[in-house]
């Protein structure tokens, strides 16, 4: 039976005191949220941390919460939180698809937002989704608050700019009208790693797509975006020929490896064929003439 090593534990009892906690230890010290991507790893032995800080008593950031033209999301928000708020698939019903395909209820019901987000897997799925929505994150450490745009949170497979003393705090989302969203999945089963994952979020205006936002995940997409796909799409109508030409450029930027989900070739297919689909989706959300 694999065990982790030995760990030393403290529940922090406020944001300054898991700060404080993640100080003293550095490097050496790791967050414990959901838990569900932390613990395997330390039977694995993969993470040996010295000290697990623990913060789901910090309920004051377990929140969704429309915050003049942003929505804001607390980085405890457990995922069926997310699944089931009304707010969040107000104005983004991406959130909600990209919920219904994560994990299994297990993991739903008491993983996080910001632990998925901090994970930093090249297969996860909310990634791609605050990609798409662009995003900012709020970090906080001993030194105050600073916000990072969601594509320049992630530095590397399991990296991101998350310092040892430093926490993600909140998630915010720019609200504004004529817009519309979605994400679309393909997985060997059901609650699986994605094969291949895209989500898009689409503005509007008079038949025109204004500004667009294109998340993919599993596919070695840069910052989990296609910013080329996005640069096409700017300023033309939202017509079935333009879409399907973004869904051409999003495959073709993105870098699929071979691996056991499938071979890169067909990734690279996966690809052409969600973007073009989930444009498809969220422009029909939108109020466009695509369906």
């Amino acid at each position: 039976m694999q065990v982790p090593a030995h760990v030393d534990y403290e529940r922090a009892a406020s944001v300054d005191h898991a700060l404080a906690l993640l100080a003293r230890y550095g490097p050496e010290a790791r967050v414990l949220a959901g838990g569900h991507s932390l613990i395997p790893m330390m039977k694995l032995r993969l993470a040996q941390p010295e000290l697990l800080v623990d913060i789901n008593g910090l309920t004051d950031l377990c929140y969704i919460r429309r915050a003049g033209d942003e929505l804001r999301i607390g980085t405890l928000t457990r995922h069926v939180q997310l699944l089931e708020s009304e707010r969040a698939g107000e104005h983004f019903a991406i959130m909600h698809d990209a919920e219904r395909v994560i994990a299994d209820p297990i993991v739903r019901n008491w993983g996080t937002v910001g632990g998925s987000l901090c994970q930093a897997d090249p297969s996860e799925d909310l990634s791609a989704a605050f990609a798409a929505m662009k995003g900012t994150m709020v970090i906080q450490g001993p030194g105050g608050t600073r916000e990072v745009p969601a594509r320049a949170f992630h530095t590397g497979p399991y990296e991101t700019v998350v310092g040892p003393s430093e926490l993600l705090t909140e998630i915010r989302l720019p609200v504004r009208p004529g817009g519309g969203s979605g994400y679309l999945k393909v997985a060997r089963r059901a609650g699986d790693w994605p094969v291949a994952a895209a989500g898009a979020a689409v503005w509007l205006t008079e038949g025109v797509i204004a500004e667009v936002g294109i998340g993919l995940t599993a596919v070695g997409a840069t910052h989990f975006a296609a910013a080329e796909a996005e640069e096409f799409l700017r300023g033309r109508p939202a017509g079935e020929e333009s879409l399907a030409r973004a869904g051409e450029i999003a495959a073709g930027h993105c870098r699929p490896v071979t691996d056991q989900r499938g071979p890169a070739d067909y990734k690279r297919h996966l690809v052409r064929e969600l973007t073009t689909r989930v444009l498809r989706v969220a422009v029909a959300r939108a109020g466009g003439l695509a369906s």
